[in-house]
């Protein structure tokens, strides 16, 4: 710094010789103000040149400390869901693997939700109630009286995923209940808000010609209150079935409106939409009026979720996506090489993470989207930490998420939480 501002006096004008009988005053200000003139423009420079170099540089990416969390004995479990308390729920395998069971984890322990007398049961998507609510579906004691598989079969594991009834259920103060229906069969329930309100979808008594085989009676979207009374929410002009599957405690709820169909997405969901102040609004498609599913819905109104594309009705390619009211719906970016990707959870940041995977299905890796960026979080793990984060399930608005990560060597699923390193 010397050396700088001896090269800067060098090259400062000297002060000018007073004349006689001159303007003493006038000479000596004009002089020092000069001076002070370039110093400024010195700064100015500095200031300048600082703040291009503060744009051109990257901030380090964001490290994750990652840990596994205890399973209830089998070899697959997964975190679907994690509230600011930290609080996570999901599903883990029994011993032998026969079946599953919903679980919470909290306070560094493991917790059996239990099931309603059947064989399973799940914590499926994200529940962002704070207060002590848990929602998911259990199969009942009840077996199937029409023969269906319904929504949940796609969710348990063999042999006995079908074959009984299955509801919705709440767990709250220790004790697991079941949620109405329609009238039909069958129901689930997907989130709850901190006023108590859950959704999901709950079968009524029509025999649907819409509905493909095993599945029979149509479905509608639903809320229960606090008190479990059930109440519907309108479905797009002509269309006969469809889900709930997020609110928030604005009281907005996304979900789904199509046919009938298989009871599994599809063209059940042909339209993506939001319930907002008794009105159902279309999010719109990425190109095909299939598999458009929000999952998630921040306390901002911001929507992610996953679309179909047009040249596979199957389901075998989606796109993750990510709705705004100002923006309307856009497309998440894949990691390179990879076609497939889903959006599951978005917090207060507009955070967003999901799963990503390659076109044979060999390499799913878990995501975060920031600003429409993808990112593997595999790479931002600690470096001992060597499992395989497969798919991101939930993300709170601290920045903590949770999944399922794959041992490579074991091939044990194991669910992992997340959290942002120090500071971060």
């Amino acid at each position: 710094m010397n050396i700088q501002k001896q090269t800067f006096g060098s090259h400062a004008p000297a002060a000018a010789p007073m004349p006689a009988g001159g303007n003493t005053p006038y000479m000596a200000r004009y002089t020092v103000d000069n001076r002070w003139s370039t110093w400024i423009l010195f700064i100015i420079i500095m200031i300048a040149v600082g703040g291009a170099v503060l744009v051109l540089a990257q901030a380090p990416p964001r490290q994750y400390q990652v840990s596994n969390l205890a399973s209830l004995g089998g070899t697959n479990s997964r975190g679907n869901s994690i509230n600011n308390r930290d609080w996570v729920a999901g599903y883990s395998n029994l011993p032998g693997n026969q079946s599953r069971h919903a679980a919470l984890w909290r306070d560094g322990s493991i917790l059996d939700l239990g099931t309603l007398g059947g064989p399973n049961s799940s914590v499926t998507w994200n529940v962002k109630n704070e207060r002590g609510i848990i929602v998911g579906i259990a199969q009942t004691a009840m077996p199937q009286p029409l023969g269906e598989f319904w929504s949940s079969f796609a969710f348990y594991p063999g042999p006995n995923n079908i074959g009984f009834i299955n509801l919705g259920f709440v767990w709250e103060n220790g004790q697991m209940r079941g949620l109405p229906t329609l009238g039909g069969d069958n129901g689930f329930a997907t989130g709850a808000n901190n006023r108590g309100q859950v959704v999901g979808w709950a079968e009524n008594t029509i025999h649907d010609p819409t509905c493909v085989p095993p599945q029979v009676l149509q479905f509608r979207p639903v809320n229960w209150s606090a008190r479990d009374q059930i109440g519907e929410y309108p479905l797009i002009y002509g269309d006969s079935s469809g889900a709930a599957t997020a609110i928030n405690d604005e009281n907005q709820a996304v979900g789904i409106s199509g046919i009938c169909d298989q009871a599994v997405g599809r063209h059940t969901a042909k339209h993506a939409v939001l319930w907002d102040k008794g009105t159902v609004v279309d999010l719109g498609n990425l190109g095909a009026p299939w598999w458009n599913t929000p999952t998630a819905i921040n306390q901002r109104g911001d929507v992610v979720g996953f679309a179909g594309d047009p040249g596979f009705p199957e389901g075998d390619i989606l796109h993750a996506f990510i709705w705004t009211k100002a923006d309307g719906i856009r497309a998440l970016p894949a990691l390179p090489g990879h076609v497939y990707t889903e959006a599951s959870s978005i917090n207060a940041r507009r955070q967003v993470v999901g799963v990503s995977c390659d076109p044979d299905f060999a390499d799913c890796r878990a995501v975060l989207w920031e600003n429409g960026v993808v990112t593997d979080l595999n790479a931002l793990k600690q470096p001992s930490y060597t499992a395989r984060l497969d798919n991101a399930k939930d993300i709170n608005d601290a920045g903590d998420i949770t999944g399922r990560a794959t041992d490579p060597v074991t091939g044990v699923r194991t669910t992992f939480m997340a959290v942002p390193a120090h500071g971060q």
